[in-house]
């Protein structure tokens, strides 16, 4: 079984879009969104729905208010949680699960619940099943819902015999993008022609290295600027990063989001998809 997350090291620069043509023209596949504080993979996949369950991590503290006499003990709180009158409430937002209110209750008035603080889906779409999941706002504990939901995803594949899983990473370099690189077998970093972009490319390059995880990079919308997409396409060679290919900008794309289809399923493909279908030759021989 092999494993290739998408990961751009900023928003907007195609991650998803490529994800899900990849998921067009693979076969025998899981796919998995691991981008959970702001999913959107199943706005182009359409999934239909299928297991819907509980993500617990962490806990909260609650008052029970027949057992607390108000004394003020819990005012300990770190995290201004804690608000005093004939008894203590607690703001579950503000709550950071620390125990310590509970902890120094004389009354045993505060208890610590299990923390729901997101959903999990295993779903069909007409690419094949999808792992998703959806963070509540305000919560904490994104890298462990991305752990959980590769974790299902690598399930999923060796229950269905499936022999690869498509990841759709989060931006940036921070926890869930690091928690989506466990197990992986290949990097495909997708950036654009800009200063940031380039930047960016090299903060995912850089945490590759780290984690000795072998990365690939794809340039979209490289003809909006011509000089940088050389630039940036030099400093992979000089990082000995196999560059898979350049994208031109095309505005079936939007076409395409709009519809809610991935590029390459287009009828009419246009010159991103034929650009998307070459990059995917390449990477499946990387394989």
């Amino acid at each position: 079984m092999k494993e290739i997350v998408v990961l751009s090291g900023k928003g907007g620069t195609g991650k998803t879009t490529m994800l899900g043509s990849l998921a067009f023209l693979a076969e025998n596949k899981i796919i998995a969104d691991c981008d959970v504080d702001a999913a959107d993979l199943h706005l182009l996949l359409a999934p239909r729905p299928g297991s819907e369950n509980k993500f617990v991590s962490g806990v909260k503290a609650r008052v029970i208010e027949d057992q607390c006499s108000g004394c003020g003990t819990c005012d300990l709180c770190q995290f201004e949680a804690v608000t005093l009158a004939e008894t203590a409430t607690i703001d579950s937002l503000a709550c950071e699960g620390c125990g310590v209110c509970a902890y120094f209750c004389p009354e045993d008035a505060i208890v610590l619940d299990e923390n729901h603080c997101g959903t999990w889906f295993i779903s069909d779409t007409d690419y094949g099943p999808l792992v998703h999941a959806q963070l509540f706002a305000g919560e904490e504990n994104s890298g462990k819902l991305v752990s959980f939901v590769k974790s299902k995803a690598r399930e999923l594949a060796e229950e269905t015999g499936a022999g690869l899983i498509l990841v759709d990473g989060a931006p940036g370099i921070g926890c869930p993008v690091i928690a989506s690189l466990s197990n992986t077998d290949i990097i495909l970093a997708i950036t654009e022609p800009t200063q940031s972009g380039w930047h960016d490319l090299e903060r995912v390059l850089d945490l590759a290295d780290h984690f000795k995880v072998q990365a690939f990079v794809c340039l979209n919308k490289w003809d909006l600027n011509p000089e940088m997409a050389t630039e940036i396409k030099h400093s992979c060679q000089d990082r000995e990063v196999e560059f898979l290919g350049e994208i031109p900008f095309d505005p079936a794309v939007v076409s395409c989001q709009i519809n809610g289809i991935p590029v390459v399923g287009n009828d009419d493909e246009g010159s991103a998809a034929l650009a998307i279908r070459g990059i995917w030759n390449k990477l499946k021989n990387r394989l």
